[in-house]
Parts: C-alpha cells; sequence; structure tokens
C-alpha cells in the first residue's frame, strides 16, 4: 500500500497564519501537523508517500525532507491550483500505479490511529473503504448513509436535511478502482472534482464501498480554535521529560517536557506542558495546556492554555489564555493592567497590551 497526503490547501481559515507558513506546518504539541500524519501513516505500515502540494511546495519539502527522518520515502507532487481531492487522484497516478493506498488529508488529526481500519481494508479489500465518524451535526460534511453491514449505500455532501450523522472525514482506502472512477465524473457546481462524486460513482456502479466507523479524538486543524484544542488533547498524553536546565528556584508540577537547550529560571511551569529547545523561560508562570516553540523567550509573564511558534518573545503578560502567537511575533505591554487577554497574533508582528 502507498499513501497521498494532501498539502496543498491554502488555509484561508487560519489567517493570519497560513499567510506565511503552510497551515499543514502549524505546530501541535511542537510538532507540526505534517508531522503527525507522516507518523500516523507510518503506523499503518506504509513507506512510499506521495504529498500534493501547492505553491507552498518548498515550505512544505523543506520541513519534511525525504521522509526518512520519518521511516518514509516521500515524493512531492504538485498542483498547479486546488481542483479537489479527485483531481489529486489523478496526478498522482503515475505515482500510484494500480496500487491499493491511503489518501490522507495534510490539516486533520487521528492521533488515535486508524491501523484496524487499514487492516480490514488490507483484508476485504473493498474498492473503497471511508472513514466516518459520528457528528451532531452533519450539515457542514459529506455524509455516508450506511447499509446494516457497513456498506455505503449514498453519499451526500452537506445534505440540508441529513439522514445519517455518520460524517466523512479525512482518511480514505482505495484500490486501483478509483482511478476508473475519477475519469467518469465531471467538475462539481464549484469548479472542482469531488471525491464524494467519484466514490458515489463507484457505489452507484455496483463496486463494493465500505465504511468503517473511526471512534476515537479527530480534528480538522483548518480553524485557530481547533488548532488549541487539538493541541490541549495532544498534551494531556504528554510524557515528562527535562533534557534543559532548570535553576533551583524554579518548580515543575504534573507532565512537563524542557527540551534540550532550554532554560527555565525562576519560573513555574504546571503540566501538561512544553518548553521547545532553545527558549528562555525566566520569571514566569506557564499553566497548563501551553506549548512554546524553540528560541522563544517568556519573561515576567504567565501563560495558559496558549501556543507560542518558533522565536516569539512574550514579556511582561500576566494574564494570556487561550491565544496562538506566531513565528518571531512579540507581545509586550503599554502599562500595568489586571485583564486576560485572548490574542491571535501573526507571524513577524508586534503586539502591546496591558500587562
Amino acid at each position: 500500500m502507498k499513501a497521498l497526503v494532501l498539502a496543498g490547501g491554502s488555509g484561508t481559515r487560519l489567517r493570519p497564519f497560513s499567510y506565511s507558513m503552510p497551515k499543514q506546518l502549524i505546530p501541535i504539541a511542537n510538532t507540526p501537523v505534517l508531522a503527525h500524519v507522516l507518523n500516523s501513516v507510518r503506523e499503518l505500515g506504509v513507506t512510499e508517500v506521495g504529498v500534493i502540494v501547492g505553491n507552498r511546495g518548498p515550505e512544505i519539502e523543506a520541513a519534511l525532507g525525504d521522509g526518512a527522518r520519518f521511516g518514509v520515502r516521500v515524493v512531492y507532487i504538485p498542483q498547479d491550483a486546488p481542483r479537489g481531492l479527485a483531481h489529486t487522484v489523478s496526478i498522482a497516478r503515475p505515482f500510484l500505479g494500480d496500487d491499493d493506498f491511503v489518501m490522507y488529508l495534510g490539516d486533520n488529526m487521528l492521533p488515535d490511529g486508524v491501523v484496524e481500519i487499514a487492516e480490514d481494508f488490507t483484508r476485504q479489500r473493498p474498492a473503497a473503504q471511508v472513514v466516518v465518524h459520528k457528528v451532531s451535526d452533519p450539515r457542514s460534511f459529506g455524509v455516508a448513509e450506511l447499509g446494516p453491514d457497513g456498506e455505503v449505500l449514498r453519499l451526500v455532501e452537506k445534505p440540508q436535511h441529513p439522514r445519517s450523522d455518520m460524517a466523512l472525514i479525512g482518511v480514505y482506502f482505495f484500490t486501483a478502482a478509483i482511478h476508473e472512477a475519477v475519469a467518469s465524473i465531471a467538475p462539481s457546481a464549484r469548479g472542482e472534482l469531488e471525491i464524494t462524486d467519484a466514490i458515489q460513482w463507484l457505489v452507484t456502479s455496483g463496486a463494493d464501498v465500505r465504511a468503517r466507523i473511526y471512534d476515537g479524538y479527530w480534528k480538522d486543524t483548518g480553524k485557530v480554535e481547533d488548532v488549541l484544542e487539538c493541541n490541549t488533547h495532544l498534551l494531556d498524553g504528554l510524557t515528562p521529560r527535562v533534557d534543559g536546565q532548570v535553576d533551583a528556584e524554579s518548580v515543575l508540577v504534573g507532565r512537563v517536557v524542557v527540551e534540550a537547550g532550554a532554560s527555565v529560571v525562576r519560573s513555574r511551569i504546571e503540566g501538561p506542558a512544553i518548553i521547545g529547545a532553545g527558549t528562555v523561560l525566566r520569571d514566569s508562570h506557564v499553566g497548563p495546556h501551553t506549548s512554546i516553540g524553540r528560541d522563544c523567550t517568556v519573561t515576567d509573564s504567565r501563560l495558559e492554555g496558549s501556543i507560542a511558534l518558533d522565536e516569539a518573545s512574550v514579556t511582561g503578560v500576566r494574564g494570556l489564555r487561550n491565544s496562538l502567537i506566531g513565528r518571531a511575533a512579540s507581545v509586550g505591554t503599554t502599562g500595568p493592567g489586571t485583564g486576560h487577554h485572548c490574542l491571535i497574533v501573526g507571524d513577524h508582528t508586534r503586539v502591546e497590551v496591558a500587562a
């Protein structure tokens, strides 16, 4: 089996961050989403991965390299414009050949893994197998209507009156049968080749199309609030480790990771939290569910439930909560204050708030 990872989306819902970095490289627990995806793919025993990239391809290639550090071999497949998920299958055909493959959206997080679902696909080999997750409001999703044995009877995109609460999420398994389906469909009303249309073509043609329910944690990291929530979830499973320097006046409570080269001085960290390599934390309090990236500086501040990306600095801010601070961004103070701040600060931006 091969893998096709989609990393060509523009990430409009994650602006301002997606102006300066691909949304698939936003870090969750100090690890880019795409790195989490490649680790999940490797868990399936897959070692050949095609990564679909758009105009941010060079940045993604710089982050992933040849895939060796993830135990896979990565081939980059450029897409000139967003033309739909089924279009990515079409342009990846030279890489995929007639092999079975898993298609994985590069901004989706399924940290509990899909190993058992992949094993079912390999054992039964339906023409296609979709992964579904029960949602409270199916109207925002592609929805699968299922038969009693998990067979897909119909796929409906964002139905106003859904007859199922099983939403398609960002993982699909295909045999080579999908290529005929992709070649047989026309662009949708929005001008894209929809993977749901291709799968529905298989259903209508009488092919065996199955669904497997994923009961674990799932998050599409397309919005800032989703990134923060997913960060919280992953940090809850953190294994504590101290490889950096922590002075005698500092206190670490609970699951805390201090990476090599980080320095904690006269500070308190309440886990789960992670302090990235090269970061200096001084006279500060880091509360639960906080990730601070590499080479940051945090001085005389208090953060909780937040993410600071690499090279960010926070100085004199005592109430930073549920915030996302971009790369090399700077948050300072204009003077005394007692309020709490929920900030979204883009890369290389300076913001001043009341302390």
